[in-house]
């Protein structure tokens, strides 16, 4: 079974930037549509952004502007840019595909406070 590890996250201030990181233990991004989720104490899971095998992405408009989802299929991680973090981005995130069907990692913590 496929294994995704995330890294990346941290503690930054209102405005910073992180970029969060997904290994794969096997060659699935490009076949499949995966996607960065998150999850806010006591909130449900969400979907932030997609990217297809083609490279289309999506995001939702929460984050519009400010991430930037991508994919190296060489090295078979996926990537998400963050950038003028606000509060409200502070979650646990996690990386997965679409639907969600491989199991999860453990997530990184981002955390966004001054």
């Amino acid at each position: 079974q496929v294994q995704l590890v995330e890294s990346g996250g941290g503690l930054v201030q209102p405005g910073g930037s992180l970029r969060l990181s997904c290994a794969a233990s096997g060659s699935i991004f490009s076949l499949n549509l995966m996607g960065w989720y998150r999850q806010a104490p006591g909130k449900q899971r969400e979907l932030v952004a997609s990217i297809s095998s083609r490279g289309f992405t999506n995001y939702r408009d929460s984050v519009k502007g400010r991430f930037t989802i991508s994919t190296d299929n060489a090295k078979n991680t996926m990537y998400l840019q963050m950038s003028s973090l606000k509060p409200e981005d502070t979650a646990v995130y996690y990386c997965n595909g679409m639907p969600p069907l491989l199991g999860w990692g453990q997530g990184t913590q981002v955390t966004v406070s001054s």
